[in-house]
């Protein structure tokens, strides 16, 4: 039998100040790219401006973990700072790869990436680590937070209905990086031109304008498991 064909994986981490929070989160990354023997895993870490030791941190990443880290001069937000990762990811990327988006705060488990992974080459475009299907588990986000995280998604569905999605502000997703270009060849600049959160809902938007098929799979969402608060 011939050996296996690799499959690369492309990880953008949006950082601020998350210098407690990135070793623990890299470690997990490692195993879950080592248990996982024909996916190369490649994490991509933007610092956003961060006044702690998160670019040291980063660019001191496990041993067998690749990791390249961009700097943005000052903090410039989770919009700009998705986006600068998403086009450095989407420039190295080939069609058949897959760039997953996840928080660098730890509250996202690198174990379940590979499921996510599975569910593209199955024939996903979008797969969504969802807090709104069966079998999500959230530990420590106060009621008040989850409360209105159901609202939103109740809002989003009734307004911008997209098949099979749930959780449109979930930044822990799967993308066919080919979808991505594809989107990218008719949106041009304005496919990532939102700021903030909005940013995560406005991405579904568009690639759901250009026939991604996508899909959700139950996110385990630890908050209980980082050193400090949400920076974004």
């Amino acid at each position: 039998m011939g050996a296996s064909i690799m499959l690369r994986v492309w990880v953008v981490l949006p950082a601020y100040n998350e210098a407690s929070n990135l070793p623990a989160l890299l470690n997990d990354m490692r195993e879950a790219f080592e248990e996982s023997r024909d996916l190369e895993g490649h994490v991509i870490v933007i610092d956003d401006g961060s006044t702690d030791d998160t670019f040291r941190v980063a660019s001191s990443p496990p041993a067998g973990l690749h990791v390249t880290v961009l700097q943005n001069e000052r903090n410039r937000g989770l919009g700009e700072t998705f986006k600068r990762g998403m086009l450095e990811a989407m420039k190295h990327a080939s069609p058949r790869d897959v760039i997953v988006t996840m928080d660098a705060d730890h509250t996202h488990l690198p174990g379940l990436i590979v499921r996510m992974v599975r569910m593209v080459r199955e024939g996903r475009d979008v797969v969504i680590a969802s807090r709104f299907v069966v079998g999500a588990v959230v530990r420590g986000v106060p009621v008040h937070r989850q409360v209105l995280s159901r609202g939103m998604s109740a809002l989003f569905r009734g307004v911008l209905p997209i098949d099979n999605v749930r959780d449109f502000s979930s930044g822990y997703r799967a993308y066919r990086a080919g979808m991505l270009q594809e989107a990218a060849a008719r949106f041009g600049a304005q496919l990532f031109d939102q700021a903030g959160f909005v940013c995560m809902v406005d991405i579904l938007i568009k690639l759901d304008q250009v026939g991604a098929i996508m899909g959700e799979v139950p996110l385990v969402l630890r908050y209980d498991q980082k050193d400090s608060p949400s920076k974004y």
